[in-house]
């Protein structure tokens, strides 16, 4: 059976600035968080780092050949705020902003629509030394600064500028968990960092929209999972509904709601007032796309030890499992459908207009090995993206009006404090010459670009 999508349905791919680019102190680019964190001993797998990572600030002309000859219709890629603000506010470092002037001109040279992000966790180092990053509220207020010179100079030939990726992982994986960049372990300055990376949102939100040359859409990307109770036991449905409440709903209902799940936690509550000020929560609210990040789903049963959501995370011994996460397709159908039912259809009713939703990540770690005839046959990749695909198209049946579809990613990168063991790509990078290779899951994209849609093989 074949499937296709709307007309104008938007195929693209992602990227992230510190995960590629390398040159990490070129063209006097400051220091980020990302810089100093993957240097120390131990919090990065076999002490990698991303001081060159694919090099892509020096070979993007043969990137963007390569996205070209798939198809590839959109790429979003970040820009590292201290390539263009080396201390995270002051002076603007001409070259740079130059890089990414090139870099813009590229994609629309080759019938690429760039869409930059403004910031995907590579925070100024000085920022965090000086203010204690993302838990000081000046830090919205200079990310603010930093999102109307990007748009001073991209905003004739942008369409979509996102302020960020992922905000909760910014926060909880940075601040909280610490296994990201600072680093840090306190739920109290996590709180805070999570509510100052959406207020930055809403202020850099208004300064794009001040700054503009032409009309911009402003976007924001959200990592989101479907939260599911392990039993039909009432107290694992509420420990769900706990989970879903500081996972997806701290991000969702600021934009989309203007209001917060934070004071109504029982336990939120009494620090939410130290940080969220009056007039925060409808600054937030501004917003033209949202973009979804789907990987996996969470599975929860109630459970004491985990205060304060008293929720501890089950893992299916019934499914299949990347090197990462569960593979579970039917997670993205769920959680578009829930989206769409609880923000999007009870706030049209009121006849206010909602932003635009895509998909602006998806993709699988597998185990990629080159061949003797030097491909890579990655049929693991195809399947979990046919099958993604396939949820997606079901949610369009279904009424979501979903925009487009990102995988994630591009090309194989640094994945953080996993290093370069998991490979995402479509397009497989040996880590030793840097040369790329097209996947099998690449040219299987490129003909689901071609022919807006695919055979589900039914």
């Amino acid at each position: 059976m074949k499937i296709t999508y709307p007309e104008n349905f938007v195929w693209g791919v992602a990227a992230s600035a510190y995960q590629i680019e390398g040159a990490w102190n070129e063209d006097s680019k400051g220091p980020s968080i990302w810089d100093t964190f993957s240097h120390i001993f131990g919090k990065v797998a076999k002490g990698q780092n991303g001081d060159l990572a694919i090099d892509h600030y020096h070979r993007w002309q043969e990137d963007l050949d390569l996205m070209a000859s798939l198809n590839i219709k959109s790429y979003r890629f970040s820009i590292a705020w201290t390539r263009i603000l080396p201390t995270g506010r002051g002076a603007v470092n001409s070259p740079g902003l130059d890089f990414y002037d090139r870099l813009v001109d590229g994609c629309l040279k080759r019938g690429i629509e760039p869409v930059p992000c403004l910031f995907h966790y590579d925070l100024p180092q000085v920022l965090q030394d000086e203010g204690g990053g993302w838990k000081n509220r000046d830090t919205a207020y200079h990310f603010a600064e930093y999102a109307r010179v990007v748009t001073d100079r991209l905003s004739d030939r942008v369409k979509i500028i996102m302020t960020h990726n992922e905000p909760w992982v910014t926060a909880f994986a940075g601040y909280v968990l610490g296994i990201h960049a600072p680093g840090e372990k306190h739920i109290f300055n996590g709180l805070k960092a999570a509510h100052h990376v959406m207020l930055s949102h809403g202020l850099a939100a208004e300064a794009i929209r001040a700054s503009a040359r032409k009309p911009v859409k402003v976007g924001i990307t959200l990592n989101l999972s479907p939260v599911y109770p392990a039993t039909h036991l009432k107290l694992d449905f509420q420990a769900a509904e706990r989970v879903h409440a500081i996972v997806n709903r701290i991000t969702l209902d600021p934009l989309l709601l203007g209001i917060t799940p934070l004071t109504e936690n029982w336990f939120a509550k009494w620090f939410a007032p130290a940080f969220i000020k009056p007039g925060d929560l409808e600054k937030i609210k501004s917003l033209d796309l949202l973009g979804v990040n789907y990987y996996s789903r969470s599975v929860m049963e109630f459970g004491f030890q985990h205060f304060p959501l008293f929720a501890v995370e089950v893992k299916p011994a019934d499914s299949e499992y990347s090197e990462m996460w569960e593979i579970y397709p039917p997670g993205m159908y769920d959680l578009l459908k829930r989206i769409w039912d609880d923000y999007y259809i009870p706030v049209s009713k009121q006849g206010i207009a909602m932003p635009e939703l895509m998909v602006t990540e998806n993709g699988v770690p597998v185990i990629d090995v080159l061949d003797a005839d030097g491909q890579v046959h990655d049929e693991r990749r195809i399947l979990y993206l046919r099958d993604h695909l396939e949820q997606i198209h079901k949610a369009i049946q279904a009424g979501v009006d979903v925009k487009g579809y990102y995988v994630w990613s591009f090309t194989d990168n640094f994945e953080w404090s996993l290093g370069y063991g998991p490979r995402f790509g479509l397009i497989h990078i040996n880590y030793d010459s840097l040369k790329r290779r097209i996947k099998e899951s690449g040219k299987w994209y490129s003909s689901v670009i071609a022919e807006n849609g695919f055979d589900t093989g039914e």
